[in-house]
Formats: C-alpha cells, structure tokens, sequence
C-alpha cells in the first residue's frame, strides 16, 4: 500500500496535472487527494465517456490527463476511447479499478466485469498494467506509462486492486451552488434556418481567436465546406462528446471557446450540461443546433420537440441562456454571449435537410488535432486577439 502522493508527486513531475472521472470506493483516496492539492485539478464527470472528453479536450488545451473510474465504467468509455481518442491519436492515462477480481468476494454486478476487466483493455489494444501498491514499484511503473503515451499517443491503464493506496481522508470540497442563468428570446417565429445559414452567421460574428469544437456528423462537415481553419476542431464519432470536450478546452485556455452540439448528440450526455455548469468556465459558448432528427442516420426522430434545452442549462448553472430561431437572432445571442462571461447556451430550432453531395473534412483526424492543438498553444494578447 502507498500514500497517494507518492503516485501524485511523481506523476506532476511528467506534467500530469489534469484529473476527471467518476469516483469508485477503491479510488477514493488518490480522488480526495487530487480534490484536496491546488497543485492539480479535478472535474467530476456526470459519466465516463464524459470524462474521456474533457480529457481529450483537456490534452488538446495543453495539459497532460488521467482518467479515473471504476472498471464498469469502461463500458460507458468504450465509445469515446475508440472513436475520439485512437482517430485523433490523443493519449490519456486511465486509472481503472477492479472491482470483482477474481478471488475476493464482491458485488454480484462486478463479478462478470471483473473477469473480463484485462481481457477487454486488450480488446480495446489499451496496454496495461498493475497500478504501483508498493514504493518500489512506483517509478518503473510511472516510467513505463509516461513511455507508452509519449510513443503510441495512444491511452494507457493502470489497473488499481482494492488496498492498493492509503485513505488520508477527504478535506472540505462542498462545489458552491451556481445561480440560476438568465433567460433571452430572440424567437421570431420563423420558418427555420438551415444549418449552413447559422453557420456562416456563426463565422461572421465569432473572433478569430476563437476555438470552434463542432459536433459529430453534418454540422463538421458542413463548417469545413464553408471554411477550413485551424481553429476548427471536427469530431468524428464520440457522438455526445463535443460539449465535454469544450469544456476540457475551455478550462485551459483563455480564449473563447465554441461549441457546436446537436440535439441528438446533446440528447446522449445530457449530463454534460450539469458538468459545465458547475464548473463555470467563463468563456464557454455552447450553441445546440436542433432540428429534431438524427440527420446523419436518414432523419430519424430525437426527442428534442419535448425539450427545453435553455431551461435545462439554465437550471444547471449556465450563466445566460438564449433561443433562437433565424439567423439575425442568433447572431445578437452569440454577440451578447461573446461580450459576457459565460457559460452561455444557445439553442437554435433549424431545419431537417444538410447541403446536397455535402462532403467531409479531407485532412486527418490527426492533422486536424495537432493544428487545433497548435492554435490553442499560440500565445493571445490581453485583448484576447492572436499574436
């Protein structure tokens, strides 16, 4: 058994300083010490695959990232881990418990996953080994993981056996309660835009400093057919990850940060919402683009016409909130957002339907990494324009 610092200590050294997750009784002491050290930070995840996102964001932004969870909370990681992480080539290291471990009793709901805990991170070609529980197992294991990042770009797992770390207690990390955000009209009762017609209102308002994370599916493509810039970052897969990237970004960096979300996406990590909104970043625009359907599957129905995304973020801290439904009334919320601190949701209703023979992002998920990385690590002035 170790003190969480004697991993803590170590790993900071490598720069890694950058903790999400959601928390498992055998993580308890490395969470509270993480919670309880300025020297690093911690954002608590509504889900894993949440968690996997803010990372990748994070990384993005700069800073060097663990994921922690419990072993059953691979599964709801799976999507991410293989459709945001191995594209992109973004490495993360996870600290995965494991809970049902063969040989010690345990919850029935752990005895499957923890035989197929190992198996399942080979499945997902994640190396892996034991998490140090003794001194001397610390730096050649601390070693081996840094080595793996560095070379694969790629996740690494330490898998935590229960009593591995020594619980010091939890200090006070009572979150403070966020008010309840504002809320605009500016519906007009339109016929709905397309999409591609808040889009360029998008890019005629947002600085040119701004970082733009778009969606999985159409709303990508689209912004790269329009204009194709550094600044762009254009998921693929990890539908629902988008806003939990964002805000990975957002929280390392000072620049404004834009998020372009769909309803079904939005719809998928709606607990993303309640994340964001407690962690406050100021210049954080979120901008749900809701047409009602899955328009990348063939316009299958979500369930958006019963949702009331604004009050939602309003409800979870969001600093402002906004509807829209035409172009000119988007452009006054993303104006008004852009000249406040934020979080600020926008949640515009547009029309089902995409550009005919629309086409897709021609460079590499990779390339499109490494030059978003590239933007995010040039230096801005006080008033916020690159130098």
């Amino acid at each position: 058994m170790i003190k969480a610092d004697d991993f803590l200590g170590p790993a900071r050294e490598l720069g890694f300083d950058f903790y999400t997750g959601v928390p498992c009784s055998y993580l308890t002491p490395l969470i509270n010490r993480v919670i309880g050290d300025p020297a690093n930070r911690y954002v608590g995840a509504a889900s894993e695959g949440e968690a996997v996102g803010i990372a990748a964001g994070a990384w993005l932004a700069g800073r060097q990232t663990v994921v922690m969870c419990q072993n059953s909370g691979l599964g709801n990681a799976v999507n991410p881990l293989t459709s945001l992480n191995v594209p992109f080539q973004i490495p993360t290291l996870l600290v995965v418990t494991w809970r049902g471990q063969p040989g010690l009793a345990d919850e029935p709901q752990h005895e499957l996953m923890g035989q197929i805990t190992p198996a399942l991170l080979d499945t997902l070609r994640i190396p892996h080994m034991a998490f140090p529980a003794t001194a001397d197992q610390i730096e050649p294991a601390i070693a081996a993981m840094s080595a793996s990042l560095r070379e694969t770009r790629l996740p690494f797992a330490f898998i935590m056996e229960k009593g591995s770390v020594h619980d010091d207690g939890l200090s006070d990390t009572t979150p403070t309660r966020r008010p309840r955000g504002t809320r605009t009209d500016h519906r007009v009762s339109a016929a709905p835009p397309t999409r591609y017609a808040i889009l360029e209102r998008l890019l005629d308002v947002a600085p040119e400093n701004a970082a733009i994370v778009a969606s999985t599916g159409k709303c990508g493509r689209e912004l790269f057919t329009l204009a194709d810039r550094p600044q762009h970052l254009y998921q693929v897969g990890s539908m629902g990850c988008a806003g939990p990237m964002g805000l990975g970004v957002a929280l390392n960096t000072a620049r404004p940060v834009i998020v372009l979300d769909g309803d079904g996406a939005a719809l998928m990590k709606l607990g993303a919402f309640a994340t964001i909104g407690a962690m406050g970043p100021d210049n954080l625009i979120h901008i749900v683009l809701d047409n009602g359907v899955h328009d990348s599957t063939g316009g299958q129905p979500t369930v958006s016409p019963s949702v009331d995304f604004a009050a939602i973020a309003a409800s979870c801290g969001y600093t402002t909130t906004a509807l829209a439904d035409d172009p000119k009334g988007f452009a006054q919320a993303l104006a008004a957002a852009l000249a406040n601190p934020g979080p600020h949701l926008i949640h515009v209703r547009i029309r089902p339907g995409s550009l005919n023979n629309l086409g897709r992002p021609t460079l590499s998920p990779r390339d499109v990494a490494d030059r978003f990385k590239a933007f995010l690590a040039e230096p801005i002035s006080a008033a916020g324009a690159a130098i």
